[in-house]
C-alpha cells in the first residue's frame, strides 16, 4: 500500500483520477490518463508504480513510454513532482514493463476462462475461417514459416484488414497463463476479455516503443505480423 496516510491525502486520489487529462512531468505535455503512468510514493520512501490508478495518496504522472520513465528517473522527478523525498530505483523502468506484462498475462488467462481462446496451428488456421477472430497470438519465439501461413489465412479470409497479431510473449509466458504446454500460436474471439486482453497489449507495446538494440520486443498490429520475429528455438509451424 502506497504512502500518504492524512485523510487530505487519501481523498485527493479518486479526485486525481476523474480529470480527463494529466500532465506528464517529464514532458509537460497534457494527455490522457490512459497515456500516461501514474507514480505514488511507497511506505519507505521509494517510488511504486501504480499501473491501474487506484493506491491512495499524492501522485504524478508520466507519459507510458520506458525512454520517459528512465528519463524521469536520471532527472530526478518524482521527488520535484511529489514535493516529498522520494526515491526511484535505476530499475523502475523495468519494473513498469515487468507490471504491465503481467497485466496482460492476467487478462489472457481471464479470456481464457471465458473459452474466448484457441491454440495450436491447426485450430487457429480453423478459427480464422470462421471470421470471428478479433486478434491473434504468436510467441515471440514461434518460427517465421508458421506465422506466415497463418498471415496468408489471414489475408485470404479477411483481406488487408485483418486482426492485430501479437508477438509480446514467450511461449513459455503463454504456457503459464493459458495453463497448457507448448502454446507458440493462438487465436482470440470477439469476447470483451479479449478486447481487454489486446488493449493491455497496445499500452505494454507503446510502454516499449523505445528500447535498447538487444532488447527488440513488439506488437506488430498489421495483417502481415511476426514476419520480422526470429525463430530462436526452431518451432515447428503446426505446435
Amino acid at each position: 500500500m502506497a504512502g500518504g496516510s492524512d485523510s487530505a491525502e487519501r481523498r485527493r486520489a479518486p479526485a486525481e483520477r476523474d480529470g480527463p487529462e494529466r500532465m506528464c512531468i517529464v514532458t509537460r505535455e497534457r494527455r490522457a490518463p490512459e497515456e500516461l503512468i501514474r507514480f505514488v510514493v511507497g511506505p519507505d520512501g521509494t517510488v511504486v508504480a501504480d499501473i491501474k490508478a487506484k493506491l491512495p495518496g499524492r501522485g504524478v504522472w508520466v507519459t507510458a513510454q520506458a525512454d520517459i520513465v528512465e528519463q524521469a528517473v536520471r532527472r530526478q522527478a518524482f521527488a520535484r513532482g511529489l514535493k516529498a523525498s522520494a526515491k526511484a530505483e535505476t530499475n523502475l523502468a523495468a519494473d513498469v514493463d515487468a507490471l504491465l506484462e503481467r497485466d496482460c498475462l492476467q487478462y489472457l488467462s481471464l479470456a481464457n476462462k471465458a473459452g474466448a481462446v484457441v491454440t495450436g496451428f491447426a485450430k487457429v488456421e480453423t478459427a480464422i475461417g470462421t471470421g470471428h477472430v478479433v486478434l491473434l497470438l504468436h510467441a515471440n519465439d514461434a518460427s517465421t514459416d508458421g506465422i506466415r501461413k497463418l498471415g496468408q489465412a489471414v489475408r485470404r479470409r479477411f483481406g488487408a484488414e485483418g486482426p492485430p497479431q501479437i508477438n509480446l510473449f514467450a511461449s513459455s509466458q503463454l504456457d503459464l497463463a493459458l495453463g497448457r504446454a507448448n502454446v507458440v500460436h493462438a487465436a482470440l474471439d470477439a469476447e470483451p476479455a479479449s478486447r481487454a486482453f489486446l488493449a493491455r497489449c497496445r499500452r505494454l507495446a507503446a510502454y516499449r516503443s523505445v528500447r535498447r538494440a538487444d532488447e527488440p520486443r513488439e506488437m506488430d498490429l498489421s495483417p502481415e505480423a511476426g514476419s520480422g520475429v526470429g525463430n530462436r528455438e526452431g518451432r515447428a509451424p503446426g505446435t
